[in-house]
This record gives structure tokens, sequence and C-alpha cells, in this order.
């Protein structure tokens, strides 16, 4: 993983907090029973004739393993064993986000990060000023991203800036940071436990570096915002009134300064290619605020999920968007399907190169040789691996997916390179 150039950011690598509430639990759908092979629908595929040498070996590999395989060309189905099956898709549920969010913000959206308050008078704002964020993941006091992943993160110091140009010279009362339009959840059904404290910080849609402090995940990012916020305006000569705060931001305020931050498909590619839980919980609440409005709910985000899928025939259980979760379910034919589907839009190729290649990211140390794009996925017990391979013989990109479940995870690596390999020199 390519460090931070300055050490306060490798907090937004990080994950999880403490306490959290358990909303009810949404209605499971088991997975399919069994681990019964799957044969192409399309008859006179590799896998059901089983005439090709490629797909024997392919076959051997799988032979005994609760391992499923789908791979697609052009809308045809080049290979399925158990690709019917679902499983749980771990990390590839970010996979799944990432074409929900494209499908309804396009790549090129912005989210924007704001200082809100009554109009000023005189240089004063008379009350306090709010800081109110849209679900941007990467805001920051300062620093950036290093490597090939670089990308500018939105700087408060840059907000401070705004507000005194625009000739803020006292605020009366506070610098508060709302609290809205995202509620508090931090849990979802299939979760472990442990999860808010090691795996994944509370999605707020103000965030402030990575939502955790003195390293430890907070509750209360907003009130550190605006804290920061407080004293970036100070250091510029503007006089606040009072000690930070925050809570929710009340009606009749106008907006007084904006950020925005980098374009959605950047905000994507770090959150895929370093498999980020914290980027994807804050980005699936503000999928679920797109599609069914306030508050932006991990459910919510869910729900979204599958409804997208839905749209495409596909059927996809989702408890959330970053994939901790032990109870959501894809096949991997349905997920093979929905990335053949993506590929036919217009921000299709896009969403390839938003996945990780070889040596990059979360395939550091993987598939070198290979010309392939694709999502990693890892809980214990469970591996997955998600995306295109170049096809050789054919010229063109195939959708693929490997889905496992009881393989260790050096044997389930290990086995997906080695089919993956397989499908880029030998599928026709």
């Amino acid at each position: 993983m390519p460090p931070l150039r300055r050490p306060v950011l490798t907090i937004l690598l990080m994950t999880g907090v403490i306490g959290f509430a358990a909303p009810p639990a949404r209605a499971f759908v088991p997975c399919s029973p069994g681990d019964r092979p799957f044969t192409s629908p399309v008859a006179g595929s590799p896998s059901s004739a089983g005439g090709l040498r490629w797909s024997k070996k392919v076959d051997k590999l799988l032979r005994g393993r609760r391992m499923g395989v789908a791979l697609r060309d052009g809308g045809a189905p080049l290979y399925t064993t158990k690709a019917k099956v679902h499983r749980t898709p771990a990390s590839t549920e970010k996979l799944l986000l990432s074409i929900a969010l494209l499908d309804r913000l396009g790549p090129n959206a912005r989210l924007a990060t704001s200082a809100w308050s009554h109009r000023p008078r005189n240089g004063v704002i008379r009350g306090n000023l709010w800081i109110s964020g849209e679900g941007d993941p990467s805001v920051t006091a300062g620093g950036s991203y290093g490597d090939a992943l670089s990308f500018r993160p939105t700087r408060l110091g840059r907000l401070a800036r705004r507000v005194s140009q625009a000739g803020v010279d006292r605020i009366s009362g506070r610098v508060k940071g709302a609290t809205g339009p995202f509620d508090r959840t931090w849990y979802a059904p299939g979760w472990r436990p442990h999860f808010p404290q090691l795996e994944v910080a509370l999605p707020t849609a103000l965030t402030f570096e990575g939502n955790i402090a003195h390293g430890r995940h907070t509750s209360e990012p907003e009130r550190l915002a605006a804290r920061k916020l407080t004293r970036q305006l100070e250091r510029l000569g503007v006089k606040v009134g009072g000690r930070p705060g925050a809570g929710k931001r009340p009606g009749g305020l106008t907006p007084l300064a904006r950020l925005s931050s980098v374009p959605l498909e950047v905000l994507m590619r770090w959150m895929n290619r370093q498999s980020s839980n914290f980027f994807a919980e804050v980005l699936g609440k503000r999928l679920g605020l797109e599609a069914a409005g306030a508050p932006g709910t991990i459910a919510k985000g869910a729900r979204a999920i599958e409804q997208m899928a839905a749209g495409q025939g596909v059927g996809v259980v989702a408890h959330d968007s970053s994939g901790l979760s032990y109870r959501n379910r894809v096949s991997p034919w349905g997920l093979a399907r929905l990335l053949g589907w993506a590929e036919g839009q217009s921000w299709g190729a896009r969403l390839r190169h938003l996945l990780p290649g070889p040596g990059d990211g979360t395939l550091a140390g993987r598939l070198k040789g290979v010309r392939v794009r694709a999502k990693t996925g890892t809980l214990r017990d469970i591996s997955a691996l998600s995306g295109w391979v170049w096809l050789r013989r054919s010229h063109s990109w195939g959708e693929f997916s490997i889905l496992s479940q009881g393989i260790s995870k050096s044997k389930a690596v290990a086995l997906e390179d080695r089919i993956v390999g397989i499908l880029s020199r030998s599928a026709v």
C-alpha cells in the first residue's frame, strides 16, 4: 500500500470505531443451497461441452472446492461452474456500490463541503457559522495522497480562506459542524461486533481526517472539523466568539463559502484500490440519500445496490456498501452479468480503470504479467476476485467473478490467480 506524504492522512486508510446502536435487521435471504454445478444456459459453452482443454484445467482446480466461477465475453458465457450459487462477496461489494454510484451520479459528480451563516453585516456574522458536508470522505486539515493514486483531498484551510475572503472579520457565535443529512448508524446486519472498533469509522456526511482522532475512531468528527476550522479562521485574523460545537443545522441560513471534492470517480478509485471500508460506507450513505431521500443510511445505500441489480435481472442481498457483512449475497454469474451491463454504459471503461491492476493496491504481488482489472474481497474463510481480464485469443475484455468459501486465504488467492491466468491465456 503506498504511504501517504503526511502522517495525519494515514488515518484515511484506517477503519472502524467504538459504540454503536443496531437497527432492526432486514429480512435475510439465504444463499442457494448446496454447491451444485451450474451449466451455462447457452448451448455448447466450454463448461457444458467440456471440450476445451483450458476449461478442463479450471474444472480440475475447482473440483471438490466451494468455489464458483463465471466468465463472460460480450454477453456470452464462456465458462460457468457453480456460478449460480450465491455467496458472500466480501469487499467485491464495493464493485457493486461503484456501479450503483456511477449509474445514479455519474463519474464527474463532486461532493460539497460548505459554510453557512446569516448574511454578514459590516464583516460580522451574527450567530454561528456552520460547516455542512455531503458525503465527501476525504476532508482533512492538509496533506495529499502519494504515488500513483495521488489526488487532492478537501482541505478545511481553503474553506477558512474563502470565509475570510467573503469579508468576514468576526463571528459572534461559534463554528459548528452539521450532523446531517446522514443518520448516525454504525452497524449493519451481518457485521461482527468488533467491526466498528477495528474495520470502519463512523460514516458521516461531514467527515474529518477519516473520522479518527488520537489513533481511535471518533463519534464526533463534526465537532473536530469545527475545532480545526475555528483555529484556521483565527490564524487568518477572524475572531470567533465561542467554542466549537456540533448539531443539527438550522434553517434560514445562507451559503457563504463552498468547496468541491475531486470527481467521484477519483474517490472511488482510491476506495477500490485500497479497499477502504470508510470511503465505501460514507459513499453508500450518499447513494442512499440520492435514492431514498434524507437521512442517508447504511440500509438505504444497501437497498439502492439491490435495486440497481434487480433492474438488470440480478438477485443481490445487500446489507452494507463495504462488504463487511457476512449476510451479503451475490452469485458469480450475477456479478459478471452486472459487469457486462456496466461495460455497455457510457462510464463502463472508466469503471474498469477504477479497479487495481497487477501489483497495484490490493493486487500488490499478484497476477504479474496478466492484463487484468479486478476487485478483491476477503473475510474469514471467504475470498473473492471479480472484474475484467484481457482474453488474448479474442482480443477483448472478459467479465469474470470468482467467489469462494471455506478455503484458506493463501490457497484461495493462489487458486484465483491460477484461474485468471488460464482464462487470460486460453479462453476463446
